[in-house]
């Protein structure tokens, strides 16, 4: 002990030709980390103000020669250490605060074990129409009247555009008096018994009643109307009226308003959990106060990337919608899956991204 120290102590001194030595430990944390020895060779004795100087040195050295010690180590050494004085610290006497944390968080993690609670797999949802008709441009031809636009309540048969008809009903017109002047002909031939007259008069009757039974079918095309009750979803031909627009263009897309699909983004990491009649319950943003709840209806198998990510649409039936609904309305669904442990909930995506990433380094 002491006197072993002393003993190298006078030992070197003479070593030195009796030069005066002053030796300090060095100290981290409490422990003993090893000594620095100051040294003078003109014999004169170190005084009370300069020991005390060097104590204040060796006390602020002591910690940084430590750290440099334990950096310099590989780094599986530096882990078992800090592994071992963890352990230390936590069965070993002092840190009553570490020994609380640690058998708090011993019992959650037994709890969590243990309890159970429901597992919901929560996705990104979008409310449609069941049917979404696109109503289109039946002919070439220029729009003169817009009566709704997109959001507007349309009732089957209600008139929501219209097409420059000026043309056809002038052709209307000519056939008309075409069919009027082969009428009277028809008349003047029956008069006179001619029977070859008659039957090519006849025919050209036919030919001019076919061509105006077109040209009222077309006349009624031009006018565009709603296909059933609904709301428009898409369409403003208010800003468009004068302009051409070509056969077969959507002009408008009507969705029924009691009949709706709701389309819910599940990530693919939980697709394996979800099934066909699960129900679940869905908030929209735009009724953040009403929870509506729905059931699966239909899994497609074609996955969507967006964010970094992919994700599968799944296809909802709502129970009961309210009439407050319109399509496009988007919010957050969950899918009820059943009963799991909570330590599973909150640890499974996690041990599922290190099982991947594990085999794929392995070789």
């Amino acid at each position: 002990g002491e006197q072993h120290v002393n003993h190298a102590h006078r030992k070197l001194a003479r070593r030195n030709h009796d030069a005066a030595e002053c030796t300090l430990p060095l100290v981290n944390d409490g422990h003993f980390i090893g000594a620095i020895t100051f040294e003078r060779q003109d014999n004169a004795p170190f005084d009370a103000n300069m020991v005390e100087l060097y104590t204040q040195v060796a006390a602020l050295i002591g910690p940084v020669l430590e750290l440099k010690h334990r950096n310099d180590r590989w780094m599986i050494v530096r882990m078992m250490h800090s592994v071992a004085d963890g352990l230390h610290k936590l069965f070993g006497p002092r840190h009553a605060m570490l020994k609380l944390t640690a058998v708090v968080l011993a019992a959650m993690v037994a709890y969590l074990s243990i309890a159970q609670g429901p597992y919901r797999v929560t996705a990104q949802a979008a409310l449609e129409g069941s049917v979404q008709r696109a109503v289109v441009a039946p002919v070439d031809g220029f729009i003169t009247e817009s009566s709704v636009r997109a959001g507007d309540i349309v009732e089957a048969g209600q008139l929501m555009g219209a097409f420059d008809d000026r043309d056809l009903d002038l052709e209307h017109r000519r056939l008309s008096s075409e069919k009027a002047r082969h009428a009277r002909e028809y008349r003047s031939a029956m008069a006179e018994h001619d029977r070859a007259q008659v039957s090519i008069i006849n025919a050209r009757i036919s030919q001019a009643d076919a061509e105006l039974q077109l040209i009222e079918h077309q006349l009624q095309r031009m006018q565009i109307q709603a296909p059933f009750n609904g709301v428009v979803v898409s369409g403003d031909l208010s800003q468009s009226l004068g302009s051409p627009v070509e056969r077969g263009d959507v002009l408008f897309e009507v969705a029924p308003l009691d009949a709706w699909r709701l389309m819910l983004e599940v990530d693919e990491h939980d697709m394996q959990s979800v099934k066909i009649g699960q129900q679940g319950r869905l908030k929209l943003a735009g009724l953040p106060g009403t929870t509506l709840e729905f059931s699966v209806s239909r899994i497609t198998p074609v996955s969507e990337a967006a964010d970094g990510s992919n994700y599968f649409r799944i296809e909802a039936e709502l129970v009961d919608a309210p009439v407050i609904l319109r399509p496009g309305m988007e919010g957050v669904g969950k899918i009820e899956i059943g009963e799991r442990r909570l330590l599973w909930i909150w640890t499974h995506r996690m041990f599922d991204w290190l099982r991947l990433t594990a085999w794929s380094w392995l070789p």
